[in-house]
């Protein structure tokens, strides 16, 4: 119902609806929410800077390696040699050094196997669960091997051993001397060790029919830990989830595998003359300058590998270099189809081979598009980063499944049936799993963070771009993750299963949503509605830009994003990164005012209508019909000047007296009482806890709409509960709240005003079918089932 303003309020409105936010209680504590994060964030420092850019004094460790390994096709082995040049880059002097031996997460008695939880489901299991019970390690995990690395030697540049101690995924080795700041150590470490079936990051795949098996090898070397200003050694234990904190350094890397094997690895092959066929060659010269995939290995080549002809194909050495990254991985198989081209994706013109491997199983999606996807992605994340600085990339067909990221190469999923028909959840599934695993090599593998600390910083920022990545692939792609929308029943689930995004990731429910989804949308917010695209974009790339090559934390980003925008976030981190509270924004009641303008003209005709409005009662629809026979009806001697007066009726008393009122008045003041504005007191609820922007669409009578969007400052002074009156010279109709979702609010029932009833969809049966029990008699074929009454039977 509409309520009239005397004009003195109107006056005062603004004062007085910053007078009702001011807080009411002794116990106060809203603006807590919009107190900076002071204390939480680290001291900034000379390394670091309170900007969130490196410091002057910024340093970083680091290791270069010499790797000779081998890949034993028929006892599914790898066999190594490593010599490792580690320069102490640190201020402080060093005893020992730290390396990760992260194929000990399979032994036995490990950490990650001893420490597995189960229970028995008394409804029924799998017998893939019930191994998976059964296994400390796993289902898929042979209990008849021995898998985790054999260390056989650990020796000194001059080939003497070095005492070390292994503890679980890690591997201490004591050095004979201090190790000054400013030096470097050169040793050597030999191991060897069985690869499984593919589990999580790595393994092999088996495929029955032809006996063969692909190889996707990863965290197959033991590596340096990194030792940095933050942690120090950073060697807490790989428990599976938790993904790895790596320092940079130059790889040589010569890989022995069966001569008819075709491999991809991190870096650029050193011996394409060597390995190759001249036919292969002379196809790779051809990619050089095609703008579509070419086929150095084709599908029919490929198949006629897999039937292993020659039964002893000898060997060959694969020899690989690859500078300023953190990490080496290869694939390998005489299974493998090979695409390439070089693309030229950044203004520079510099161009990038990019590559795809993949058994015949992924045709014909991956011929497609697996290397086109590699190619859009480099250009997608390259604008809003920085342009890729590594000469290759590559997609690298695994399991059918998810994917993993490895500097210039990534092991992803997505595959047709065996007819070659598939889904379309299949075909995007598998061109999103492409761009967010060659995505990585953004995040973490050049913005290079610590993933087993802080999964969200490669995952989250990762999956925030790819949204934006698949989206310039195809307007209607169906992303999984980035939408407000879709993070809203991860968001109101049970607290018990939640943790903040600044938890570790190995203590994570639900990394999924926890690391990729809620960070992601947090980002899209960000850059749709809390900063706007034009601050946001500038602020991401000069995060990634100052931390190129280098090992960021939680901090350095969250003050760069402050930094290179102006815009103040720390209610955003507070309430998206370091809490576990929804947002739900309750729109609880409108109250309708207008301004009485004491013009009788327009005054008395609307309180005419409302005189009548409260008169039409149902009493006085049913005396209606009755008219004529009252005692005044039927004589004319009873009514009065009272029977006859019109109170609304304008009189001429009613005109001077305006009239002396509006001599009273400034020009500007009639015109502020004379324009016939309607305003209307908005009371909104917090419900969920987390302060965010008011997003408010108006509905008007004459069909037209309007959006209107308020900070989440708004909320400083109650972040519980606010109103807010908004002014509009046509009638609102219809309030909603968030109305293009890009808040994440998760209960959108309570968004409206008057509330919109939402519909529930059922279907109707002819008849209603329940489900029928068991029938023991017919399963036993007892015959008809009719009870007999012979007594013989």
């Amino acid at each position: 119902m509409k309520k009239k303003l005397l004009p003195l309020l109107l006056l005062l409105v603004s004062l007085s609806t910053m007078a009702q936010q001011l807080p009411t209680s002794p116990n106060y504590q809203a603006n807590d929410r919009f107190e900076q994060l002071g204390t939480t964030l680290p001291t900034p420092n000379t390394y670091r800077t309170a900007s969130g850019a490196p410091g002057k004094e910024y340093w970083q460790q680091r290791a270069d390696y010499d790797i000779k390994a081998e890949l034993d096709d028929d006892n599914r082995r790898i066999i190594g040699t490593e010599t490792i040049t580690f320069y102490n880059q640190s201020p402080d002097d060093l005893k020992y050094i730290w390396m990760q031996l992260d194929q000990n997460l399979f032994k036995n008695d490990g950490i990650a196997a001893r420490s597995r939880t189960g229970m028995v489901n008394e409804k029924g299991m799998s017998t893939t669960q019930l191994q998976d019970l059964n296994s400390a390690r796993g289902a898929s995990l042979d209990p008849k091997i021995e898998y985790g690395y054999k260390i056989t030697a650990v020796k000194d540049k001059a080939g003497k051993a070095l005492p070390f101690t292994i503890n679980g995924t890690m591997m201490r080795i004591d050095l004979p001397v201090v190790m000054k700041t400013g030096t470097a150590f050169v040793f050597s470490v030999d191991w060897n060790y069985n690869i499984t079936e593919y589990y999580g990051r790595s393994g092999y795949e088996y495929f029955p029919k032809d006996g063969n098996a692909n190889y996707f090898i990863a965290h197959w070397f033991p590596r340096m830990a990194p030792y940095d200003d933050v942690n120090g050694w950073n060697h807490k234990q790989f428990l599976g989830q938790g993904e790895f904190a790596l320092i940079f350094g130059k790889y040589k890397v010569a890989i022995t595998v069966p001569s008819d094997h075709v491999v991809a690895a991190s870096g650029e092959c050193q011996n394409y003359a060597q390995v190759l066929t001249a036919t292969q060659k002379q196809r790779l010269k051809q990619a050089e300058t095609s703008k579509t995939p070419v086929m150095i290995v084709t599908q029919a080549e490929a198949e006629k590998a897999e039937k292993r002809e020659n039964k002893n194909p000898g060997k060959k050495t694969w020899i690989y270099k690859a500078d300023n990254v953190r990490d080496f991985a290869f694939a390998s198989s005489r299974k493998f189809i090979w695409d390439a081209m070089q693309s030229d994706v950044y203004k520079s013109g510099r161009k990038i081979w990019c590559m795809s491997v993949y058994p015949k199983e992924g045709n014909p999606l991956w011929e497609q598009y697996s290397t086109r996807a590699v190619a859009h992605t480099l250009k997608s994340y390259g604008a809003r980063t920085f342009e890729y600085p590594y000469p290759v990339a590559i997609s690298c067909h695994s399991v059918a499944g998810g994917g993993m990221e490895y500097p210039m190469i990534s092991f992803n999923g997505g595959r047709p049936e065996e007819d070659g028909t598939y889904t379309e959840a299949v075909k995007y599934g598998m061109i999103g799993v492409i761009i967010h695993e060659v995505g990585h090599n953004f995040f973490p593998m050049i913005v290079n963070s610590d993933e087993r600390q802080w999964a969200w910083m490669d995952e989250g920022l990762n999956t925030f771009c790819q949204y934006l990545a698949e989206k310039e692939w195809d307007y209607n792609f169906p992303t999984r993750r980035g939408e407000p929308n879709q993070i809203t029943e991860y968001m109101s689930s049970d607290k018990s299963v939640l943790s903040p995004i600044m938890a570790s990731a190995e203590n994570v429910i639900g990394l999924g949503p926890n690391a990729y989804g809620k960070p992601a949308t947090a980002l899209n917010i960000l850059r749709e509605t809390v900063m706007g695209r034009e601050l946001f974009d500038h602020a991401f790339k000069e995060y990634a830009t100052r931390w190129r090559f280098k090992s960021p934390t939680p901090a350095d980003f969250f003050r760069t994003m402050e930094d290179a925008s102006g815009v103040d976030l720390d209610w955003f981190w507070k309430g998206w990164f370091y809490g576990t509270e929804p947002v739900d924004q309750d729109l609880v009641t409108v109250d309708w005012f207008s301004v009485d303008t004491q013009n009788p003209a327009i005054e008395k005709e609307i309180a005419r209508k409302e005189d009548a409005r409260k008169k039409t009662t149902m009493s006085k629809i049913q005396d209606a019909k009755t008219k004529g026979e009252t005692v005044v009806a039927q004589d004319s001697t009873m009514a009065d000047f009272y029977n006859r007066y019109d109170p609304f009726k304008v009189t001429e008393a009613d005109k001077q007296k305006y009239e002396q009122y509006l001599a009273t008045l400034s020009e500007s003041e009639r015109q502020l009482i004379q324009q016939n504005t309607n305003f209307y007191t908005l009371s909104i609820k917090n419900k969920g806890g987390v302060p965010m922007p008011v997003i408010i669409k108006m509905g008007f009578e004459d069909g037209t709409d309007s959006v209107a969007v308020y900070p989440a400052e708004i909320w400083r002074f109650n972040d519980a509960q606010i109103n807010k009156v908004i002014s509009t010279k046509k009638k609102v109709v219809q309030w909603t709240l968030d109305p293009y979702q890009q808040i994440a609010d998760i209960d959108t029932e309570n968004n409206s005003f008057p509330r919109i009833a939402q519909p529930t969809r059922f279907q109707i049966f002819k008849q209603q079918q329940l489900k029928k029990a068991p029938n023991p008699m017919q399963m036993q074929g007892a015959g008809a089932g009719r009870i007999s009454t012979d007594p013989k039977n």
